[in-house]
């Protein structure tokens, strides 16, 4: 007898084959058989001609610190993710002593757009080091199954301490760093991660420690893949890293490389697709090279308390460390303005603000007449950036933007999903909790871009979010309904499925806000054969099957 049956179903295997009908039959929490069902169940579904997938492998997220508190990952089970892998960019909690442990969470809340409070509140240190990080997190349990990078620059801050945003290691700190990563692999960490994005700025405005890494210490980082004969290496690039030295990388572990973060700027539109085109020479080569895009409009609500959104720019850092009155008067400083106006007057490959003024509107305002209107709109004459910057000032900088920043424009989005380099990622979840959330990127290429524009065939969709991640990352027997797989389903109506709107809820630590943003279409989600969410969301379970994921496939 089985323990659960879907008949009556739309098969998407994960694999790229043709959709089918037939059943799904499971016992012990792993797949028994697909196609025609026989035998009796204990639990049976009829699913009437909606249709299954694997659960999505959600490849780019950070529930780093969430997970300690928040065992679900919300809202990612909701959203049809049953695998998460977190630690991306290098910004992990582990390695962590415990004098260091409130500079991690002031980083996290300055690059990752975190509440400094809720990371107070919330973060369980029961761990130092990754090996411990992942045992806590084993014990803890979860809904969904959890990958770990080993991050680069919490790895930085255990050895270097403070001169880690301040200088390049000597010889002997990169070995102290690679013995940390070589142990963290040991324990079971799925890679190591690291950024050089200029946009990723810690406390007080200074660089997070990977961005003060030289190439050498790269090579000798990311060679322990090669000597732990596993992993992946992840790195959000920054302008100045070339594919031609992330390709080198991969030759020399002989690992894949995941090159984050490829969006579209409109105005710059040819930049990314030069990087794909560079990728997928570089795979032409014989090296595993992977462009991470995102198949969602990068848009962001901010505050000018913490405006995200303008922090890589080179001259906004003379106000990145200030607070209080002296941030806001640099903020009316005629200076300091003319600097950002000159900084954005110039092209660049890649920057979060491009002075689309026409894309920034006014969510929240004392002004009520202001609201849904953009900031070009408003300015009626004005310079925007004066525009907005006076109003903020006149609201004690409580004035709630929205911007769209990147992948505006669908056409060239539509292009780089097709872009046989290209690795469909970048959903954040569990970063920028307050103004941003991506976390059902997976619902919305099956309705915007499968159902809604028809780029991505609907077996081409669920294999770029279920089987290409799995076997780019090694995750074992799992991303595809196939017999012997673990049970990791998602069951949906293609007619309907996508995210619903984003809203504001009160429920991290200490009743503080996020946005949050619900399902539409989602019928199912089971980890490991239990069902974690039904037609109306996540189920009261006495014991949660997600796993911590360990090993994988070298």
């Amino acid at each position: 007898m089985f323990d659960l049956v879907i008949r009556d179903v739309i098969l998407i295997d994960g694999l790229g084959s043709p959709p089918r009908r037939g059943g799904v039959a499971v016992k012990n929490g792993r797949i028994a058989e697909v196609g025609r069902i026989l035998g009796s169940s204990m639990v049976t579904v009829d699913a009437e001609g909606l249709a299954l997938m694997p659960g999505i492998i959600d490849n780019h997220t950070h529930y780093d610190a969430q997970l300690t508190w928040d065992r679900w990952a919300s809202p990612s089970p909701g959203l049809g993710v049953t695998t998460a892998i977190i630690g991306n960019c290098g910004f992990t909690i582990a390695p962590c002593r415990e004098r260091d442990r409130e500079l991690v969470m002031r980083n996290l809340t300055q690059v990752e757009g975190m509440s400094l409070d809720v990371l107070r509140a919330g973060v369980r240190w029961d761990f130092e080091s990754v090996p411990q990080y992942l045992d806590m997190l084993e014990r803890l349990g979860s809904a969904l199954n959890v990958a770990v990078f080993a991050g680069h620059s919490s790895i930085r801050t255990y050895v270097m301490g403070e001169a880690a945003t301040e200088r390049v290691a000597t010889a002997d700190e990169t070995g102290a760093m690679r013995k940390l990563i070589l142990e963290a692999m040991k324990a079971g960490a799925i890679g190591f991660s690291t950024s050089t994005s200029p946009a990723h700025n810690g406390e007080g405005g200074k660089p997070m420690p990977s961005r003060l890494a030289d190439e050498a210490e790269l090579r000798a980082l990311v060679g322990c893949l090669r000597e732990a004969g596993h992993g992946v290496f992840m790195l959000t690039k920054g302008g100045h890293t070339g594919i031609d030295f992330l390709e080198e990388l991969a030759r020399d572990s002989t690992r894949p490389v995941v090159v984050a973060a490829l969006l579209h700027n409109s105005t710059n539109p040819e930049s990314v697709f030069k990087d794909l085109d560079a990728i997928a020479e570089a795979q032409a080569n014989g090296h595993y090279v992977v462009g991470a895009v995102s198949c969602c409009p990068l848009s962001m609500d901010f505050t000018l308390q913490s405006p995200y959104v303008f922090e890589g720019l080179q001259s906004w850092q003379p106000a990145l460390a200030l607070k209080g009155e002296a941030f806001r008067n640099k903020l009316a400083e005629r200076s300091f303005r003319d600097a950002v106006r000159a900084e954005l007057a110039r092209p660049t490959h890649f920057r979060l603000f491009n002075s689309e003024w026409d894309k920034v509107q006014v969510i929240d305002s004392k002004h009520k007449e202001f609201e849904q209107q953009s900031i070009a709109e408003l300015a009626r004459g004005r310079d925007p950036l004066d525009f907005m910057l006076d109003l903020a000032l006149e609201e004690d900088l409580g004035t709630v933007f929205s911007a769209l920043l990147l992948n505006s424009d669908e056409a060239a989005v539509g292009r780089m999903l097709r872009h046989p380099a290209s690795l469909v990622s970048l959903s954040d979840a569990g970063a920028h909790l307050t103004f941003f959330n991506d976390a059902g990127f997976g619902l919305h290429l099956l309705g915007h871009w499968v159902r809604e524009r028809g780029v991505l065939t609907l077996a081409d969709a669920v294999w770029r979010l279920t089987g290409q991640p799995a076997r780019l990352f090694g995750i074992r027997e799992r991303g595809a309904l196939k017999p012997g797989y673990h049970a990791d389903l998602l069951l949906f109506d293609p007619a309907t499925v996508n995210r619903g709107p984003k809203r504001r809820v009160f429920d991290l630590p200490g009743g503080h806000p996020r946005l949050n943003t619900g399902a539409v279409g989602v019928h199912g989600v089971w980890v490991n054969g239990t069902r974690i969410v039904g037609r109306d969301g996540p189920l009261t379970l006495p014991k949660l099957p997600g796993r911590l994921l360990r090993e994988f496939v070298n």
